[in-house]
């Protein structure tokens, strides 16, 4: 599960972290200090992506721990 938790994690972690930087580009309060905002929305995006790639793979998973000997 920990293989696909990664690459769930890769797909989600970049769009979570372009999402996060179009709400930086788009609110005009964070789009004062752009510079300064985008690195830690792209984090917190990043940050955000791993426990729900955690989620997600085991749902995938059917909720199993591993699928070896099904």
């Amino acid at each position: 599960m920990f293989k696909v938790s990664m690459l769930v994690w890769i797909m989600l972690g970049t769009t979570l972290a372009g999402i996060s930087m179009i709400v930086v580009l788009m609110v005009p309060g964070f789009a004062a200090n752009a510079i300064r905002n985008i690195p830690y929305a792209v984090a917190a995006g990043f940050a955000l992506a791993i426990p729900l790639s955690y989620l997600v793979a085991r749902q995938i998973g059917g909720g199993r721990e591993s699928t070896r000997g099904v």
